[in-house]
């Protein structure tokens, strides 16, 4: 008896002893690194002609990714082409004015038009005396009188044009031309973007997270080739419940720290907001109560940060 009891003094003793001296307890705040997304879209429909780059490759910004197949942008370059070069061709036609085989078929319609005239003049004379000796009826001299204004009008018609087309082409007519001219160049225009636009460019410095298209597959207009993260936009996402957020203060600089390369990142509060859900923060914090708001804290890294030395989704901790 006496030995059992000394045996339970000193388990008591050592066990005193333990707690007295266990380590501080550390608490941290868990948190992830994320990237800003970025997804690039076709602008034209066509065919995957050849795609440049693979999963997981970094590209910067400018590089070509992907082409576009557009089998009809050469068919269209040629007809606007043509159609170009008609238009110029009416405008300098406006600009010369008639040419001379043209004024030369005016002067054959007038000396017509005035034969004709000179005939129904000696025409009217003779029915005309005729008429005074009640040789014809009152009918047909007015058909001859008619047929003398007819022959007039049309001389005067033909000379009226002969002036309009000597003294060069009416101002309407050149616009007209120069119109032609405008609308087809705004052709050719669309056609040289849509060129620029089968190639799928890099928007920025980013790596290539998924490819959703290859080669020989459709693309449609605001289909997503590519998505991505931007390379320079890393930041760190932390969650706090409502009893801790007023730890925190924007503009506030903090340590985060890589738990398993022990690197630190010296970096600033730019953003606290509230979280709508209260399963946006399971995947970086302990559980929380319910009745608890949750808040974000983002975190820039105040200096530039190697790549390697932090990856997407990894977890980082605040002491």
């Amino acid at each position: 008896m006496k030995n059992t009891l000394k045996h339970i003094t000193i388990l008591l003793a050592m066990a005193s002893v333990l707690v007295s001296c266990g380590p501080e307890e550390i608490t941290f705040l868990r948190g992830k690194v994320k990237f800003e997304t970025i997804a690039v879209t076709a602008k034209i429909p066509g065919r995957i002609a050849d795609v440049f780059v693979t999963e997981g490759q970094q590209v910067k910004k400018g590089d070509t990714l992907a082409i576009i197949d557009l089998p009809e942008v050469a068919a269209k370059l040629a007809q606007v082409a043509g159609a170009i070069k008609a238009a110029e061709a009416q405008l300098l036609m406006a600009h010369n004015g008639a040419t001379n085989e043209q004024i030369a078929q005016i002067d054959g319609k007038l000396d017509a038009a005035k034969a004709q005239l000179n005939f129904a003049k000696e025409t009217f004379s003779r029915v005309q005396n005729m008429f005074q000796d009640s040789l014809v009826s009152s009918q047909k001299m007015d058909e001859i009188r008619m047929k003398l204004k007819m022959a007039k009008a049309q001389v005067s018609a033909i000379e009226a044009k002969k002036k309009d087309v000597l003294n060069g082409t009416r101002k309407e007519i050149i616009a007209q031309a120069n119109g032609q001219l405008a609308r087809a160049k705004g052709v050719e225009q669309e056609v040289l973007v849509a060129t620029g636009e089968q190639y799928i460019i890099a928007p920025a410095n980013m790596s290539i997270e998924t490819i959703t298209l290859h080669k020989g597959e459709l693309a449609t207009p605001g289909y997503t080739l590519f998505n991505g993260y931007e390379l320079s936009s890393l930041y760190f996402r932390f969650t706090v419940n409502e009893a801790k957020v007023y730890d925190y203060k924007i503009g506030q600089e903090l340590v985060v720290v890589n738990p398993y390369t022990k690197k630190e990142f010296p970096c600033k509060i730019v953003a606290i907001k509230q979280l709508a859900r209260y399963a946006d923060i399971t995947s970086t914090s302990p559980l929380y109560k319910l009745s608890e708001a949750i808040y974000e804290l983002k975190l820039l890294p105040l200096k530039a940060i190697v790549t390697g030395d932090l990856y997407l989704n990894a977890t980082v901790l605040i002491q």
